[in-house]
């Protein structure tokens, strides 16, 4: 990720104990770590909400491919995002419905 190789490394480790000692070194490193932890995890996040929302974006423009044909003879591409759709509109029905 960021090409340090283990020389580079250790003159890091060197100059972190002399600069911070050796009572705030492991302080030092665990702040690091837990930042650096919630920086990926924020990246993560980001990443997961593009790829849904790319999704989104590729389902609505399935739909809009699909109506134009009038929803017959689709691709297998748009047969598949019209019965997802439909799937995800029935599942926000169903708690709504009245049992009989």
């Amino acid at each position: 990720m960021f090409d340090i190789g283990f020389w580079e490394l250790l003159l890091i480790a060197v100059m972190a104990l002399l600069v911070l000692g050796p009572e705030r070194l492991p302080g030092a490193v665990r702040s690091t770590m837990k930042t650096v932890r919630s920086i990926r995890q924020t990246a993560s996040g980001f990443k997961h909400e593009v790829e849904e929302q790319l999704r989104v974006h590729e389902l609505h423009e399935n739909l809009k491919k699909a109506e134009q044909e009038n929803l017959q003879n689709l691709s297998p591409d748009l047969q598949k995002s019209v019965d997802e759709l439909k799937e995800a509109a029935e599942s926000v029905q169903r708690p709504y419905k009245k049992d009989e």
